[in-house]
């Protein structure tokens, strides 16, 4: 299942400047835009600049940006999970997830991440797709911010709200390793009951768990 790419967008005024969030962004203004040098949560900035515009070629991703003028501050990816996790298992075409999300240090006092979030829930072709996020704290700011992991996790969940996905149980082994580690969701408007019985399956592979 994949739809045509509604582009859409917002403005955020901040004392830095005016910010541009849009998506999802074709794979041409990506390699158009800078890429900021404070974008380094997963990779080096040029790796991860690399990986947004592969990803972005395939059918169903989808990439929000947060811009100042022509530099990208923050991005949202959105894919099909990737093989070697269980969320794959099903072959799914309607299940996708939020596979990253960042923004630079200096302006996330803006809500950046909540508006990317808010625009990619724009685009009613996501009331046909259940949107997951899995949250894991190793990949969580704590030195730079100085929270600890419970607050850390308030902080995602509050801005993974903002885009409707919320907290859902699971028995997979990696989330339940730690306490603090999370499955959010977000399943559409137009998702059938099928599809969500199929994923609360692959939720859920402990039977006795069930």
């Amino acid at each position: 299942m994949i739809h045509a790419k509604v582009y859409n967008a917002k403005t955020v005024k901040t004392s830095k400047g005016i910010l541009i969030i849009e998506g999802p962004v074709p794979t041409r203004s990506l390699e158009l835009y800078e890429f900021h040098k404070d974008l380094v949560a997963f990779r080096t900035p040029e790796q991860q600049h690399k990986a947004i515009i592969e990803i972005s070629k395939l059918p169903e991703a989808r990439i929000i940006v947060a811009r100042l003028e022509h530099m990208i501050i923050g991005y949202v990816t959105y894919l099909h999970p990737d093989p070697l996790e269980r969320w794959s298992e099903g072959n799914m075409d309607n299940l996708i997830e939020l596979g990253a999300i960042e923004v630079i240090p200096e302006f996330r006092d803006f809500s950046v991440g909540k508006t990317m979030l808010h625009v990619s829930m724009m685009d009613d072709n996501m009331e046909d797709y259940i949107v997951i996020t899995t949250e894991y704290y190793w990949h969580w700011d704590l030195k730079r911010t100085g929270l600890n992991v419970w607050e850390y996790r308030k902080v995602m969940e509050k801005m993974m709200n903002a885009g409707g996905l919320e907290w859902m149980a699971t028995d997979d082994p990696e989330i339940c390793s730690h306490p603090a580690n999370c499955l959010m969701v977000r399943i559409g408007k137009r998702v059938g009951q099928g599809s969500i019985q199929q994923f609360d399956r692959l939720r859920f592979q402990n039977r006795f768990m069930y």
